[in-house]
């Protein structure tokens, strides 16, 4: 998701120079329209191609993960932030949420639009990065609301035959600091974000109730101690399938500076949200996609099947053993040395990345041990925006 990062950290980090297993990287390839296997997945990706231009390019991806255009790709659509259910692509512009029927085929047909502006207290802002509950029957956006300078969670019921959404209310609490999509535990009831903002480090939690609202809650989210007298600015979240979450720490001085590489921090979510870790400064692992100090972490995700924790960074992007309220653990090196600003997993493996100002699409295969680049991949995209993917 492309990030609107409020409070830049800079870092220094030791680049991890090894080559990742198996496969090595191709030429950066044009996706060539054909029909190929059954898919596994169907990947879309907004893009602004020219000025005043915008459309959403989609794909079918096969088991190796070798990506093929859906039949009339690219589908012009006004949208940069994207997310997707079983059934349907959503996409915002900022003041519109658009809704598209997903076809069998992976095809998008319009299916409606909401001004989700409209609903806003104050006459400026609107809706940015789009996400789903576990359900996938709710939408949320995170949402510049009220004096136009702070954020807030928008929440959308999801029209199941027809895709429509319906404005269902605004999370009761506005902030600077909710600035990032909420990753949801596996009982849906309760979803994390972090921040560092004026400095001030705080990982933050939001209760959801059954009918999709979200509400801001002063949960228990404690924060190691920093090394050498030092402490952490955390920056992102992400759940595995039970009750854990990841979370990035920026080791920092008592003056703000930097004092390493981006560590990874695990959590576990008690019955009531809040959150205990036995992550240590001494344990916890560090990144390379943060290896000078203009660098910083943009975007984390975790594998379905959690066992798997994606890091991405203005330098690069590389993968994780998540071992639940264990210590993290080093899997590979780095996967590409471009700037990453998203990532996603499907069902099959597979860990799509995004890099706008290289523009291009990575597809790497990725289980607890083996990775490699799918054949195909990179794949060239014209100033890419947001990506979402549908696992079949």
């Amino acid at each position: 998701m492309k990030r609107h990062i409020t409070f830049v950290v800079c870092l220094v980090a030791t680049v991890c120079t090894v080559p990742f297993a198996q496969v090595a990287f191709s030429q950066s390839t044009s996706i060539v329209q054909r029909q190929s296997t059954s898919p596994v997945a169907y990947a879309y990706v907004s893009s602004s191609p020219s000025s005043n231009k915008f459309q959403i390019s989609a794909y079918r991806v096969a088991p190796d993960g070798r990506l093929t255009a859906v039949a009339g790709s690219p589908f012009s659509a006004d949208v940069s932030y994207l997310a997707a259910n079983k059934k349907y692509l959503f996409g915002t512009n900022g003041i519109d949420i658009e809704s598209f029927f997903i076809s069998s085929d992976g095809a998008l047909k319009e299916a409606g639009s909401i001004n989700a502006q409209k609903f806003n207290s104050g006459d400026c802002g609107g809706p940015a990065s789009l996400f789903l509950d576990h359900t996938g029957t709710v939408l949320y956006d995170v949402d510049v609301y009220s004096d136009c300078a702070n954020n807030a969670y928008q929440f959308f019921a999801i029209g199941g035959t027809t895709g429509s959404l319906n404005y269902l209310g605004v999370s009761s609490a506005a902030s600077p600091l909710f600035d990032e999509p909420l990753s949801f535990i596996k009982n849906n009831e309760y979803g994390y974000g972090s921040i560092c903002y004026h400095y001030d480090p705080t990982i933050f939690g939001f209760a959801r109730s059954s009918d999709g609202a979200v509400t801001f809650t002063n949960f228990s989210a404690p924060i190691p101690a920093g090394p050498n007298g030092g402490f952490y600015c955390p920056f992102l979240a992400t759940a595995d399938s039970e009750n854990h979450v990841a979370i990035p720490l920026v080791p920092l001085n008592q003056n703000w500076e930097p004092q390493g590489p981006t560590q990874l921090a695990t959590y576990t979510a008690d019955n009531s949200g809040n959150l205990t870790t036995m992550s240590t400064d001494s344990n916890m692992p560090t990144t390379s996609v943060t290896n000078n100090q203009d660098m910083w972490i943009t975007d984390v995700a975790m594998s379905p099947s959690g066992q798997l924790l994606a890091v991405a960074g203005t330098g690069g992007l590389q993968v994780f053993h998540f071992n639940g309220a264990d210590p993290i653990t080093h899997y590979t090196g780095l996967l590409t040395t471009d700037s990453v600003n998203q990532m996603f997993w499907d069902d099959d493996n597979h860990l799509y990345a995004i890099s706008q100002s290289a523009g291009k699409l990575f597809v790497f295969t990725v289980t607890p041990t083996r990775h490699g680049q799918a054949p195909g991949s990179p794949y060239t995209i014209t100033n890419p925006q947001e990506m979402a993917v549908l696992s079949k």
